[in-house]
């Protein structure tokens, strides 16, 4: 550095910016806490042998797999699982994929009619037919108890193709659209050649909202699937989570006491346990796109 030596800037903090500096950490760690500790207590909970959750300790007693044991030997667990699966995958590509085509004609200042079809779907995010005439409309499809009724509603979200359009709108320049036309390059070259490859960001997030999304639905599935084993998981979780203990006792000796006890501690067991392995493929997804969260959402929601 020719023999220089680079200074350390130290900022210079008023009183007022001291004070408000710490109440903004005081109040982020509380935030930390309230949203932290259930998170850890359903974790620690899984692991304690029934007995952490009568104390609201972090710390379990017991360390136990008895809840986890539980999970694995119920088979419509795997059902679950592999509908989930197959449902998020396949829903998640579909949403992209119309997502995509909707936005991207939307954020071309060139195509006709573009503000109409956008006042048209911002319609839509107000005022919707509800859940009779959907579900009539999916009967007459022909699509009830079929995986098409799961994948098929909701497949486009107003928000995120609003999101996606803006992000297509101030992230794509306009002169490498004109140079690729030069080059004899047609709209739908350039989309997937061109565009597509410059927006991974805003994919993997969008991509991330719908799978979510899809993976925690349960009432959709609830509605129009019929047979047991096209269910996803959530609706199997459901079903544990709303269990009355008591109405599984009908055959049991009710003067029994502690094996009414231990049916309870094994019930809550497998709830906790079932809600960590239900969570286990989002939080595996999440690092691998968290870094275009920021990038992704930031820019497709607030330039333009």
């Amino acid at each position: 550095m020719n023999g220089k030596i680079a200074k350390k800037t130290h900022i210079r903090y008023s009183w007022a910016d001291r004070i408000f500096l710490a109440a903004d950490w005081l109040l982020l760690t509380l935030f930390l806490i309230l949203l932290a500790y259930p998170l850890l207590f359903i974790t620690m909970s899984s692991f304690s042998g029934g007995t952490a959750y009568m104390n609201l300790s972090l710390i379990p007693s017991k360390f136990s797999l008895e809840g986890y044991k539980a999970v694995f030997e119920h088979s419509d667990i795997w059902v679950g699982y592999k509908n989930s699966v197959i449902y998020t995958a396949l829903y998640t590509v579909i949403s992209l994929a119309v997502t995509v085509c909707c936005a991207y004609p939307l954020s071309r200042k060139d195509f006709g009619g573009g503000k109409i079809m956008m006042a048209l779907c911002v319609f839509t995010m107000y005022f919707g037919g509800g859940l009779i005439p959907t579900y009539v409309w999916m009967r007459q499809l022909k699509l009830i108890d079929s995986i098409w009724a799961v994948v098929l509603p909701g497949s486009l979200s107003v928000y995120n193709m609003i999101v996606m359009r803006t992000y297509f709108n101030t992230q794509i320049p306009e002169e490498l659209r004109e140079a690729s036309m030069l080059d004899g390059c047609s709209d739908v070259r350039f989309l997937l050649s061109i565009v597509l490859p410059l927006s991974g960001a805003i994919l993997a997030v969008i991509g991330l909202y719908y799978a979510v999304g899809m993976w925690n639905d349960y009432f959709n599935p609830m509605v129009y699937l019929t047979t047991r084993s096209k269910l996803p998981l959530p609706n199997f979780l459901r079903e544990i989570l709303m269990v009355n203990v008591q109405h599984s006792l009908t055959n049991q000796d009710l003067n029994n006491l502690a094996n009414i006890e231990k049916m309870e501690q094994r019930a809550d067991l497998m709830k906790y346990s079932l809600i960590i392995v239900s969570s286990v493929p989002v939080m595996v997804i999440y690092p691998f796109v968290q870094k275009y969260f920021v990038k992704g959402v930031m820019i497709g929601a607030i330039k333009g």
